[in-house]
């Protein structure tokens, strides 16, 4: 087994990675390897990981995650047999690990080894030594773990190591030949770069650079040094830096030997002796990605295996860039032989992309081939690029990349060597034809969010302002780009409060006047346009016509409905946003973005289509939803009375259900963006889309347990009816909210807006409507004990039926008026007419209602005592219920199944059927299923 903590924690058994588990846990592993050798008490564990807030489980949790460290440690440890790998000691815990598993304690014997030949004067061997120490690091000690955690003097500490260890190697390097110094030069700029104000470092760079004959390099490295030093500071370079630059002015004025004169080298002879250190510097205010990173160092290739590529990819702003730079500096100690960059403007403000030829020269004359070497054609230069790699380990970083043909030719192929690609695409041509590996970036979580905002303003003032923080990460979706705005506003305001920032950004919502800086790189607009300009014709309109669409995602048919374009065309175009991640494909077929881009399509639009094109894609879109929620609940409910829906508009591709199961999961999958849609023109539109898909959506609604959504969706489309002046809009909304509102046993508020509805409809003369109400007026009656009240209802309700010749209504409502009789305690008239509505419905073949009349009479016979008859009723409601898959319904008649088995007796069957029904009810959220749990929970 080996260990890890120089970088991200990691353990492998042989050669499989070991999947730690939950941060805390793998936070715990990390202390305890620090602490290798000597145990940690338990009080100091807790400490350290919840500091000055532990929970009243702390200690409890520790133990778990113990339990569950040995089980991963040593998989073959029964229960109650003792470890002998993380073992009790002292109050506490301790971790036995050797030298050879673990590489701290391997990099510790290393640097005492290089002590020990330095002391003897071998400083040749003490750099070796102290090379093959720097080797072992892969980043900041016990990365990945929460920040806060990694934080710790005990993780800083084994960082200050490092730096020593640096500090050593160059001291030493000088007598130790160009090779040597070639390697520590590498460590050493990567440690220069991440501690900028460590003098006594940036002082060893300068003497190394200069003793290595680079004085130019030297004295251009201390110019930059001091300016930062002053800069940020406010003070001058101290004496180990003075020093540091008086020896490289006095080696830049001595005269340099001249070579004996030798035949003109090839290009690739003279390219041996470079190499390149050209990385960009690492950002300090680099957080969170931990995932991502232990992602990432997983690919890295040994020097004997194949090369890699990989591909970091992701929306503008998401941080592809910092990410890959940060970990290409993390990994510069490991690729000796060179590391190289090269930006390939792919969505540059020009609008110029590097070309694969341009690019060639680039990373040509990074290895020091002279121009005139350079071969004019692309093949000839990738052929001389590959020779000139082989037997080297080399580090590629080609950012902000346009397409696959851009970058396959700047591949690396010698064993070892690493390209690491970025791109606002997904560049799957890299993934198919070269098998790239791809690493895709979303926004920060929550926690990475808030460690950004820390790191660049400080943890105190981040702390002091909890609430405004989480708006400012609310609002900014977290987004780097975004975060990176608001944050260096509010640096450069440090007396502002974050409050008001969050007011601003709240005040802007839906626009990107919030998220405006300097451009091209800190302001959103600018950097979101080089995607946008990079699509096609067909594709561009499509981005920008999303933005007004109603809801967080959209099918392939809604996108073709609002562009008025065919299912496929459609689809190619949402793969090309894909492909440029301006839209996530969060599952197959479901698309959506991020909210800052949304900001952008709606300005887009705004600036370039027309009125009447966006108010046509608007109704084509709404059609579609109406239309398919029409649809939906007529496959639901084939035979219960609807409203008559106008022609959908042109263009416009509603969905079609062959069965109920198909239209009970569309309205699932859809039904987040009917409510917004109910919304959206209850808001901004006339108002008859949102009374009308409001109608569409009740049965569903009130099926599944949705009450509360119901009472809102039902009060938009109520308000915007009125606004509208529409009666029969009024008369629906009034009817849904009123026994939504009985269904929450809000009484009195149920009965007044039933009986507003009533007058609404009697005034249109509307039969179907009318009779409904009063179906739902009998329901409320029933709920408080007045079933004579109800069994008028019912009455009037069956005389309006018969009077449109609805049949199944007539039907239902012999149904309901069997369950009063049921209620009243007078079973022989509920079975009259339960059975009456069961053979109306066999009739007309109406499943639904029939399934209805099996459960009523099942019920029924239960009371009655003839419990066998019960269950024959409610295995043909059962049957009907599965074969329409109405799976609220079917968990109903379990209940009622179950109940029935209580009675004979036969509790086991009781908890298997309401199990059944409890795993139905939760599988659709459905409020019913806490009163079927505590059912459970009774019986044991």
């Amino acid at each position: 087994m080996r260990f890890q903590i120089l970088g991200p924690v990691r353990v492998w058994q042989g050669t499989s990675d070991v999947e730690l588990g939950p941060p805390k846990q793998r936070a715990l592993l990390a202390l305890l390897l620090a602490h290798a050798g000597h145990p940690m008490p338990l009080h100091g564990i807790v400490d350290a990981l919840w500091q000055e807030d532990p929970p009243a489980t702390a200690v409890n949790v520790v133990h778990r995650h113990v339990a569950s460290l040995r089980r991963l440690l040593e998989p073959g440890l029964r229960s109650g047999t003792t470890s002998n790998r993380l073992v009790r000691a002292s109050g506490g815990y301790g971790l036995h690990v050797s030298e050879e598993e673990l590489d701290l304690l391997r990099f510790r014997t290393l640097r005492e080894e290089a002590h020990r030949s330095a002391q003897q004067g071998d400083l040749v061997k003490a750099v070796e030594l102290l090379v093959e120490a720097l080797d072992l690091w892969r980043g900041p000690a016990a990365s990945g773990i929460p920040a806060e955690i990694r934080a710790l003097p005990v993780f800083t500490a084994i960082d200050d190591e490092h730096v020593v260890a640096v500090k050593d190697a160059a001291a030493y390097v000088p007598t130790a030949g160009a090779a040597l110094t070639e390697r520590v030069l590498v460590t050493l700029r990567q440690a220069a770069s991440h501690h900028p104000f460590d003098e006594a470092l940036q002082a060893r760079l300068i003497e190394v650079l200069a003793a290595a004959g680079r004085q130019a390099e030297a004295l251009e490295t201390y110019q930059v040094v001091r300016a930062r030093i002053a800069d940020e500071i406010g003070l001058e370079p101290g004496p180990e830096l003075r020093k540091a630059q008086r020896g490289a002015l006095d080696q830049s004025h001595r005269p340099q030997p001249v070579p004996p004169a030798a035949p003109a080298p090839l290009a690739t002879g003279a390219a041996d002796r470079v190499r390149p250190a050209q990385l960009p510097r690492d950002l300090g205010a680099f957080t969170g990605r931990g995932a991502e990173l232990e992602r990432l160092d997983s690919l890295v290739p040994d020097p004997a295996e194949p090369a890699q590529t990989v591909v970091v990819s992701g929306m503008a702003g998401v941080g592809k860039t910092t990410l890959a730079v940060h970990w290409a500096n993390r990994l510069a100690p490991r690729f000796p032989d060179g590391q190289v960059y090269v930006d390939l403007r792919g969505f540059h403000l020009s609008g110029a992309a590097m070309s694969a030829a341009e690019a060639l020269r680039a990373l040509l004359d990074a290895f020091g081939v002279p121009v005139g070497d350079i071969p004019a054609e692309l093949h000839a230069q990738a052929a001389t690029y590959r020779g000139l790699l082989a037997g080297r380990r080399v580090l590629v970083v080609l950012d902000n990349a346009r397409d696959s043909e851009q970058v396959r030719p700047l591949l690396p192929a010698p064993h070892g060597c690493l390209a690491v690609v970025t791109s606002r695409h997904q560049l799957q041509g890299l993934m198919a034809v070269e098998g790239a590996h791809s690493v895709t970036l979303r926004p920060l979580d929550e926690s990475e969010a808030r460690g950004l905002l820390a790191r660049r303003l400080g943890a105190v003032r981040v702390e002091r302002e909890e609430d405004a923080v989480a708006e400012i990460i609310r609002l900014s979706e977290r987004l780097p780009l975004a975060l990176a705005i608001v944050s260096a506003r509010a640096a450069l305001n440090p007396g502002y409060p974050l409050a008001a920032i969050a007011d601003e950004l709240r005040a802007s919502h839906g626009s990107l006047d919030a998220f405006t800086g300097e451009p091209p790189l800190a302001d959103a607009r600018c950097v979101f346009s080089w995607s946008y300009q990079a699509l096609t014709p067909e594709a561009a309109r499509l981005f920008r016509l999303l933005a007004l669409h109603p809801g967080p995602d959209c099918s392939v048919a809604a996108a073709a409905s609002l562009t008025a374009s065919r299912p496929r065309q459609a689809r190619t175009h949402l793969t090309e946003l894909v492909r440029a991640h301006l839209l996530f494909e969060n599952e197959p077929g479901r698309f959506s973005s991020h909210s800052l881009l949304r900001a952008y399509a709606a300005e887009l639009v705004d600036e370039l289509d027309t009125s009447d094109e966006a108010a046509a894609a608007t109704t084509r879109v709404l059609d579609h939803y109406l239309h398919s929620a029409h649809a939906a609940e007529t496959a639901l409910a084939p035979h219960r009375e609807r409203i008559t829906l106008r022609r959908h508009a042109v263009h416009t591709l509603p969905e079609r259900f062959p069965d109920q199961r198909a239209a009970a999961d569309w309205f699932d999958r859809e039904r987040p963006v009917l409510l917004a849609a109910v919304e959206q023109d209850g808001r901004r539109g006339d108002g008859a889309f949102s009374w009308q898909l409001a109608t569409a959506l009740e049965l569903y609604l009130d099926r599944n347990g949705r009450w509360q959504q119901q009472r809102t969706v039902q009060t938009t489309a109520i308000t915007a009816a009125q606004r509208g002046g529409d009666l029969l809009g009024q008369a629906h909304g009034q009817r849904a909210l009123g026994f939504a509102l009985s269904r929450l046993e809000q009484w009195e508020g149920a009965g007044e807006h039933l009986e507003r509805a009533l007058n609404l409809f009697e005034e249109l003369g509307d039969t179907h409507g009318q009779a409904r109400v009063h179906r739902y007026a009998a329901f409320v009656t029933n709920q408080h004990g007045r079933h004579a009240d109800a069994l008028d209802h019912y009455r009037l309700a069956q005389e309006l039926y018969r009077s449109a010749g609805h049949l199944n209504g007539e039907a239902s409502v012999h149904n309901e008026v069997g369950w009063t009789y049921l209620l009243m305690g007078e079973y022989g008239k509920a079975i009259d007419e339960c059975s009456r509505s069961l053979a109306i419905h066999q009739e007309t073949g109406d499943p639904n209602g029939e399934a209805a009349a099996w459960d009523s009479l099942g019920v029924t016979h239960d009371r009655l005592g003839h419990h066998e008859r019960a269950l024959d009723g409610f295995r043909h409601a059962l049957e009907l219920y599965r074969r329409i898959r109405d799976s609220y319904l079917e968990a109903d008649t379990l209940v009622h199944i179950a109940d029935t088995h209580l009675a004979l007796g036969r509790a086991d069957s009781a908890g298997l059927t309401l199990g059944q029904a409890l795993d139905i009810l939760e599988s659709i959220g459905h409020p019913s299923a806490e009163d079927v749990r505590a059912k459970l929970l009774e019986i044991g």
